[in-house]
Formats: structure tokens, sequence, C-alpha cells
């Protein structure tokens, strides 16, 4: 074919065709990034111009460990990288997104991990060092924040790898996504969600703040106080009505209306959504973004370590940690998904 002839303007809508796609394509003949990645915590496929990033453990709620920021960030990365993708989609395996933070193990154990095993996430002898932050929270010993905050930070920039991403990410909620896991998918440029998914943070009611601090941002000062002052969760249907979601679905339509999103979303010429992604950031970052985080974050630390913080830790120790949110949220009439059967 000619030169003439490669011109876009000879050919019907050129500017849908993909970065790899075009006949002069700079990346014409050259070998591309995989399009399967397994990782500890989750699992990344590129299927498409879509990259599908998927918790993957469903036997533990997909519960975050201090793999999951390194993972996830590594994917993201990845999918922001590879010439093919348009856009990122966020979700869980199994009956949920992500029931949050692995706590059991720590809050019944009061911070002793016991043996710790391999982990990219937390190598021996750093800050991250299950060991070290075993010792930071033994509540006979002086507690330094900044240890904790070293440590939670570093979850906060591997779940805000959503939010900097230069290309679109889009979390697809269902079953629920709790405490941390809202952490992670409030990042994210776009939420689709199931009408019965329990959405929201019940630790405030006592051992936590959410770190991220995206909720004032996302459902503004009035509705995020709501949220946060009572512990209360919203429902799929509620979040969309909230306009924290952009869509909410019955569960056996999200898959569809899901994929019908995406396709939307990938069909546009990656570099008008960078340049709408970015151009939008700005307002967004503008807001403080980052000292909401900061803060979030030194203060979740804090709440692990107040009277009550204290008192919550040991009655999970004695009593195991699901019957201690039993009862921190059956005064509320939420405990688990009680709100849904009313």
């Amino acid at each position: 074919m000619s030169d003439f002839e490669n011109q876009s303007g000879k050919r019907k809508a050129a500017w849908y065709e993909g970065l790899t796609e075009a006949p002069d394509s700079p990346w014409a003949d050259r070998a591309l990034p995989p399009t399967e990645i397994s990782y500890r915590t989750l699992t990344y496929e590129v299927t498409g111009r879509i990259a599908r990033i998927t918790f993957n453990r469903p036997e533990h709620g997909n519960a975050i460990t201090s793999d999951t920021p390194i993972e996830l960030a590594h994917a993201v990365e990845q999918a922001d990288l590879d010439p093919r993708v348009h856009v990122m989609v966020v979700s869980g395996r199994g009956k949920g997104f992500c029931g949050g933070y692995d706590l059991s193990i720590f809050a019944e154990s009061g911070f002793d991990p016991g043996e710790p095993g391999e982990s990219a996430g937390a190598p021996a002898g750093t800050v991250l060092d299950p060991v070290v932050q075993a010792r930071n929270h033994d509540s006979g010993r002086t507690w330094d924040p900044m240890v904790d905050y070293a440590m939670m930070s570093r979850f906060n920039r591997g779940f805000a790898s959503l939010l900097h991403a230069n290309k679109p990410t889009v979390a697809k909620l269902h079953g629920f996504a709790v405490a941390g896991g809202t952490d992670i998918a409030l990042y994210a440029d776009q939420i689709i969600c199931a009408d019965d998914t329990k959405i929201g943070y019940p630790p405030t009611r006592v051992w936590g703040i959410p770190a991220a601090g995206m909720w004032a941002h996302r459902l503004g000062d009035q509705r995020a106080k709501r949220l946060l002052f009572t512990g209360d969760c919203l429902s799929g249907k509620q979040a969309e009505e909230w306009g924290l979601a952009v869509e909410s679905t019955p569960a056996d339509e999200l898959d569809e209306r899901t994929e019908a999103l995406l396709e939307r979303i990938a069909r546009m010429p990656i570099n008008q959504l960078v340049m709408a992604k970015l151009a939008l950031n700005s307002a967004l970052l503008a807001q403080g973004v980052a000292n909401s985080g900061m803060i979030s974050t030194v203060f979740d630390g804090i709440s692990r370590h107040t009277r009550e913080g204290y008192a919550f830790q040991s009655r999970s120790a004695e009593t195991g940690f699901r019957e201690a949110v039993r009862e921190r949220d059956e005064p509320y009439g939420d405990w688990k998904r009680a709100q849904f059967e009313k």
C-alpha cells in the first residue's frame, strides 16, 4: 500500500483505530506486553481493549494483604503502558468485591502475626515487616504513629494508582465493598454496582478511619459525614442515587451492563481518554485529595490506639474478630446483610 493510501483520511473513521491497528502504527512489528499475569492476590487479563484486574482471594472475601497494593499498582501500570488497552476494570472474584483489610489475624492475636510468610509486600527488616508492625501495635509499648503511617500510606499509594493512572479505571462492585475495599473502589474513575451491594465504612464506629480520605471528594461534605458519623452503609441502588456510582443494576445484569459501559469507553481514542481524565483530575486534585489521604491515614492509626480501639482489639482476642464485629454492628441493625433483610 502506498504512503498516500496509508493516510488516515483515506480510511473510514480512522480515528477509532487502536494504536497498534493502523497501517502506520509505531508498534508495527514490535512485541507487545503479556495479556495474562497471575499474582498472589489478583489476576490480570487483557481482552481486546480492556484490561481486567480481578481480586482473587474469594475464600477470604478478597481481603487486602500487604501484597495487594503492590500487585494492584503493578497491574495498573501494565495496563497503562499497553498500547492495546483503553480502559481498566477492577472487580472481585467470588461473593463480593472486597471486604477490607485481612485484620482478623491481627485483632484476634493482639497484632502478633506468628511466623511471617514470604511476601513481596512486607519484606523482613523493613518498616513493613509484620513483626515490626506487631511490636509497634503492642499496647505495652510506645506506639510510633509514623511507623504506622509509613505502612498505611503505602497501601494508599498502591490503591491510588487507579486515580493516577493515565487511562480510565472502572470499579465493578457486587456483594460487599466495605472498609478498606472502599479505599480501593473510591479511587476508581467510575463505579458500577449491583443493586444489593453493601458499600460503606463500618469501622468508623470503632478501630478505623477511611485512610484514603476520598468520601467527601466523591459524595460531598454532608453525605460523607452522614455515612462516617454513623458507620452506615449504602446499598448499590442508594449509591447510584447519591451519585457515588454511575449506575446500579440488578445483580444478574451487572456483567452485561458493565461490559456495555466498558465497550463505550474502549471505543474512544486513548489520547482523548487520557486528556479528558487529566483535565477532570486537575479539578479533583485541586480539592486536596493528597492532604485528605495524609490526614485520614494518620487518624486511622490513632483510631486503633484509643481506649475504645484497644477495647475492640482486646474483645477480638477474647471472642474472635467476627464476634467483635457483630457486637459493633448489631446495635445499628446492619451486621452482615441485615439492612437488606428488613
